[in-house]
């Protein structure tokens, strides 16, 4: 059963030029047929899957836009649900410029005990070329008061930007004390306004600035636990390691994407219509995984952790062999120094973290 949830908040502040994701300005009658929605969809997952849940995620977007009062009637649907708050782990993602002290307090006392702060940069330069509305300042102000009140903080981070000193970032942020840091390389999407200037990323300092933020942030403590997550011991994300691992979650809102059990296949994946359909009560996309499917993408999730792939876990839920029946893309990775194998679990060397992709592609061609 589901013991994952996650929820899809749409509205930002601004939009940034680089983001791809599902969002969009908030106005009042909007974010109110979001919330009678939001009600009616949650309802129905509850009675297909009832039980009380491990971790809850808030992403966006920027959930932290809501105000205080649309933030409560989210947690009262949750009360006469699922329970709230998750058992183990209840987040929020957050925007530096939409929370002081006060609100701090509030949302701590609703329930809510893990904040991932959208940081991006320390640097005000970098700021502004992303499109960020606070300043380097700001950012770090907003990590101590989080820190301060208790929270379990996470930050984001984005490297790779066009004349960014990324060391300076790290450093900066590690000093903070945060227990977890999500550090991503910029990317380029074409439906976005840097991909419509043409901008590029320079893959050197790309590279760079990937082993960068290992070298850096593992003199502080934090272990790379995924590709772009970073912790100290005992602080990773219970909730995106359900994603990663293959395990099955709910999801709610526009453009959120459920994975859940289907009898006859290793599941059913359903991803809700943009926020016109989904506001129309349109169904969601269905894609019924088969076990080549599910196989693949438990390889493409799980390389990209630390922990690896437990190949043996894995034939178990699928019923497919999967060492010898990926034994041509295995071995010669395993000989490269990009793979190790150990006791039936599958994992990426730093090696070949840096060749993920390329590694994958094989995998899916295979």
């Amino acid at each position: 059963m589901p013991r994952a949830l996650y929820l899809h908040i749409p509205f930002c502040p601004v939009i940034c030029p680089y983001c791809n994701f599902h969002k969009m300005l908030r106005h009042q009658g909007l974010v109110g047929r979001y919330l009678d929605r939001l009600e009616l969809e949650a309802e129905s997952w509850y009675d297909r899957h009832p039980g009380s849940l491990d971790t809850i995620y808030f992403g966006g977007g920027t959930p932290s836009h809501l105000t205080d009062t649309e933030l409560k009637r989210i947690v009262r649907l949750f009360e006469r649900t699922w329970g709230w708050p998750a058992r183990l782990e209840t987040t929020i993602e957050a925007d530096p410029l939409t929370f002081d002290p006060e609100r701090l307090e509030r949302w701590r006392a609703l329930g809510v005990n893990r904040l991932s702060i959208g940081l991006q940069s320390t640097q005000d330069p970098v700021l502004r070329l992303l499109g960020r509305l606070h300043n380097g300042r700001e950012g770090l102000e907003a990590i101590s008061s989080a820190l301060e009140a208790g929270y379990n903080v996470s930050a984001d981070l984005i490297t790779a930007v066009p004349g960014q000193d990324a060391a300076r970032d790290l450093h900066a942020l590690a000093a903070t004390g945060v227990a977890h840091l999500s550090v991503y390389t910029l990317t380029v999407e074409p439906d976005t306004p840097f991909g419509r200037r043409g901008m590029r990323i320079d893959p050197e300092q790309e590279a760079a600035d990937f082993e960068l933020a290992d070298t850096i942030l593992s003199s502080y403590g934090y272990r790379r636990y995924e590709v772009s997550s970073h912790a100290k011991p005992g602080f990773e994300s219970r909730h995106n390691q359900v994603y990663w691992h293959g395990e099955y979650y709910l999801a709610l809102g526009p453009a959120a994407a459920a994975f859940v059990p289907l009898d006859g296949t290793p599941g059913v994946r359903l991803t809700n219509p943009p926020i016109k359909g989904w506001l129309r009560g349109d169904p969601p996309e269905r894609h019924e995984l088969t076990v080549e499917d599910f196989v693949l993408e438990m390889l493409m999730t799980g390389l990209r952790t630390q922990r690896g792939v437990d190949l043996k876990r894995l034939e178990r839920r699928s019923g497919l062999p999967v060492e010898s029946r990926y034994a041509p893309v295995i071995g010669p990775a395993l000989e490269r120094g990009l793979l190790i194998l150990k006791e039936r679990r599958l994992r990426a060397t730093e090696a070949g973290l840096m060749r993920l992709n390329a590694l994958l592609q094989k995998f899916f061609e295979a």
